[in-house]
């Protein structure tokens, strides 16, 4: 697959409430998080967005950075996604979460040299319950009408999406490569810190 018609979108509209402070502004040596994970997709695809709701279009790291503003309410991830297809409906979509500390390039690069092109949905599966990946997948242009199909029928979690798909799912190569941060317990051992 080339990265030509493959777009970048990264996951930050988020409440954080588990975690009590923004994800997206964890820190990582001098850096936010959602700064590392823009880069990271910037290295391999000549496009990114970061996803964010309205209320947070403005705040200043959001704000340095390419931005579609969520177009739909309560639907989480999918919100993002979708705001996305609307927007850019001819590109697949590599999308990302923001919570994601041990990304790097080699685990997008790997995810793209194998997207199934037949298939709607490319993701790696959980190295903790080998469920599909949903917030480090592709989501190949046209999918959001299967997409919108789970919406309709009360389906908001991209995962359950992915598992009732025909979704290409590939091992991933770093175990730890998509543990993500969504508590206080979490942070403690991960490389982030809470920005102060």
């Amino acid at each position: 697959m080339t990265t030509d018609t493959t777009w970048g979108l990264v996951l930050a509209g988020g409440k954080s409430r588990r975690m009590g402070h923004d994800k997206a502004l964890l820190r990582r040596d001098d850096k936010s998080q959602l700064s590392h994970a823009v880069e990271v997709l910037e290295s391999v695809l000549p496009s990114v967005f970061v996803s964010t709701s309205g209320d947070q279009r403005d705040e200043p790291e959001r704000a340095r950075f390419s931005q579609i503003v969520d177009r739909y309410e309560n639907m989480g991830p999918v919100a993002g996604i979708l705001s996305a297809m609307d927007e850019y409906p001819d590109v697949n979509w590599l999308v990302v979460a923001c919570d994601l500390p041990n990304i790097e390039v080699d685990t997008v690069e790997y995810l793209l040299q194998r997207v199934d092109t037949t298939r709607p949905f490319t993701a790696y599966s959980s190295s903790h319950d080998s469920l599909p990946e949903p917030l480090c997948a592709v989501y190949r242009a046209g999918s959001d009408t299967l997409i919108r199909g789970f919406v309709d029928d009360g389906i908001n979690c991209p995962r359950k999406m992915l598992i009732r798909s025909d979704t290409c799912l590939l091992k991933q190569p770093d175990p730890a490569s998509l543990d993500n941060v969504n508590t206080p317990d979490d942070l403690d051992g991960s490389i982030l810190e809470a920005a102060s």
